[in-house]
């Protein structure tokens, strides 16, 4: 590659991933069978000119590459309302991705796709939750590569060897630890992952942990919103669920046999404080809208979403964001219509925390996503409730915030 043999762009691209590989002390590379872009999301005219260098000059991608959220959907591109040459660059900025041979998958859960990777796979990710999903639940391998580094690997398919891709690295050195939960039910698991996943990023850092005590009706999403939750609130790129996920099928095996320190114990009074957090304003407060999936709405999520809408009309717009793949489906069996004809808007591509989509501001959002609440307030400047999924669905039919 660096004499030009496989051409110009992967030239380029093992150059970088070479210094990079120096800078974080790897004396090599490995192979890696994926990778997932977060670069194409505009952030500035920056970062279009390194991706169009590789369209120059002739890139492709070497391994399968999903695509993180753009700043548009183009599939719906009406619904974007923010300035038009932003737009524009964040349109182009996607295509030119697509150019280098990378699937226009444009989502934040790859793991959902059709290029899910499997246990032990060696995969070069970027976008924080799907990394932390990756190490984590499905148990393959990568660090938390960012914008620019996430490109160099696709194009290369090589990865530095160190952190995460080593299994030394891989072990818990805490415990958070969960007590009191276990006759909670499903609708309260979500809210006690997210609340777990904030805890966990906020008092153990870039230590990995072994969580215990979670509820035995956790689910993949649950899990999902935990990783999501903990890399939004700190440096996490892994934690092990106790006799939920792969490489933790009990506390020994997760910690390696040694003995490690409980970092953080939470009972229900520390999980409510902490969920009860997220929100800006008090119960009762009026909304001007309600926004579902961040990380992306799984399949799963809209048929536990579906019931709600038999309450339709509601009082303030519901927008759900997911992937291609999912709005695919949702198409083909008709839920599309269906949630279409409730006033649901369904966001695909991107997300509503990241680009101007929201057509009313100036009242408090609800959400049941810990990443949702987590970041709104600053990029958006709203104010955010912080509920379950049947805590949004009754607060939209009312326009207020009301708990189920």
């Amino acid at each position: 590659m660096l004499d030009g043999a496989h051409g110009a762009a992967a030239a380029d691209a093992v150059r970088l991933v070479l210094d990079f590989a120096r800078a974080v002390g790897a004396s090599r590379l490995i192979d890696c069978v994926c990778a997932h872009v977060d670069g194409c999301l505009y952030h500035g005219q920056a970062s279009l000119d390194f991706v169009e260098r590789f369209v120059s000059l002739g890139g492709r991608v070497k391994v399968p590459t999903t695509l993180n959220v753009g700043s548009v959907d183009l599939i719906h591109p009406d619904l974007f309302i923010g300035d038009p040459a932003l737009g524009s660059a964040g349109k182009r900025l996607m295509e030119a991705h697509v150019e280098l041979g990378c699937t226009p998958s444009f989502t934040c859960a790859p793991y959902q796709t059709l290029f899910r990777p499997r246990l032990g796979d060696q995969v070069a990710w970027a976008e924080s939750n799907a990394i932390v999903f990756a190490n984590s639940v499905i148990g393959a391998r990568t660090n938390r590569y960012g914008d620019f580094i996430d490109l160099a690997c696709a194009l290369t398919g090589r990865v530095p060897d160190y952190g995460l891709h080593r299994n030394e690295n891989r072990r818990a050195g805490a415990i958070l630890e969960l007590v009191g939960f276990e006759d909670a039910d499903a609708d309260q698991a979500g809210g006690i992952a997210v609340a777990a996943g904030l805890s966990l990023g906020r008092s153990c850092g870039e230590t990995i942990a072994a969580i215990t005590g979670l509820p035995a009706c956790t689910s993949e999403d649950d899990l999902k919103a935990l990783g999501a939750a903990a890399a939004s609130s700190g440096s996490v790129a892994m934690f092990h669920a106790v006799g939920l996920t792969p490489e933790a099928p009990d506390l020994a095996t997760a910690t390696g046999g040694k003995d490690v320190p409980v970092a953080t114990r939470l009972g229900p009074a520390e999980v409510s404080a902490i969920l009860a957090g997220l929100s800006t304003v008090p119960d009762g407060s009026a909304l001007t809208a309600v926004a579902l999936g961040t990380p992306h709405f799984s399949l799963a999520e809209f048929d536990r979403l579906m019931p709600f809408l038999d309450a339709a009309p509601f009082a303030v717009p519901i927008y759900v964001n997911t992937g291609r793949h999912a709005w695919e489906r949702l198409v083909a069996d008709g839920r599309a219509a269906r949630l279409e004809a409730a006033g649901v808007t369904v966001v695909v591509d991107t997300c509503t925390y990241v680009t101007a989509i929201l057509r009313e501001l100036s009242g408090a959002v609800m959400t049941n996503s810990g990443k949702w609440a987590y970041y709104a307030p600053g990029n958006l400047g709203v104010d955010v409730a912080f509920g379950t999924l049947a805590d949004t669905m009754v607060s939209a039919k009312a326009g207020r915030v009301v708990r189920a």
